[in-house]
């Protein structure tokens, strides 16, 4: 029998509570929360279970909300892949962006290093437990964190942007 949606999220909610929450479906995808606290024991419970089986970590990934509360405005998301039952979701687990801070899943899956060190440096997320956190593209002396909104797209000041160079009309109203 296929693992269905309904039947990890009813797991899910059994073993973890309120700890898990905003249970949807997207693109047939289940995707869902998880408190930061509660992270590592949910990955845990997904890979290790017998009957869940999410034995791959495809990807993992920060997202900057800036115009959500400083609580929530910092997410790292997590796409894990069941590759008996062809199963995929996503977690969420939004972050303070004043201190964004979750466990380290490297301990379950090795290629969470790299994808957990460039979600460090483009956004600042620290992974506690993490066996070398540092960045990973970026100059170890940056001091900014460029994947967050929190600067202009460019210089408005730029004199080399002139849309004259580029071949874009300027229309005048």
């Amino acid at each position: 029998m296929a693992l269905e949606n309904t039947t990890i999220q009813k797991k899910l909610i059994d073993t973890f509570g309120m700890s898990v929450s905003e249970f949807h479906e997207q693109h047939g995808m289940l995707v869902f929360e998880v408190s930061a606290n509660a992270l590592h024991s949910v990955v845990q419970f997904l890979k290790e279970d017998n009957e869940m089986n999410f034995n791959f970590l495809t990807d993992v990934c920060g997202v900057h909300y800036p115009d959500f509360p400083h609580d929530r405005q910092i997410a790292v998301v997590y796409h894990m892949h069941n590759w008996i039952d062809n199963v995929r979701i996503r977690i969420k687990t939004y972050l303070d962006i004043k201190h964004p801070t979750v466990d380290s899943v490297t301990d379950l899956f090795k290629s969470a290093n790299w994808q957990e060190r460039e979600t460090y440096d483009f956004y600042g997320i620290n992974f506690k437990n993490h066996p070398q956190l540092k960045r990973i593209l970026n100059m170890d002396q940056m001091e900014s964190f460029p994947l967050r909104k929190e600067f202009p797209m460019e210089d408005a000041g730029r004199t080399d942007k002139d849309d004259r160079f580029f071949g874009r009309t300027v229309h005048n109203s």
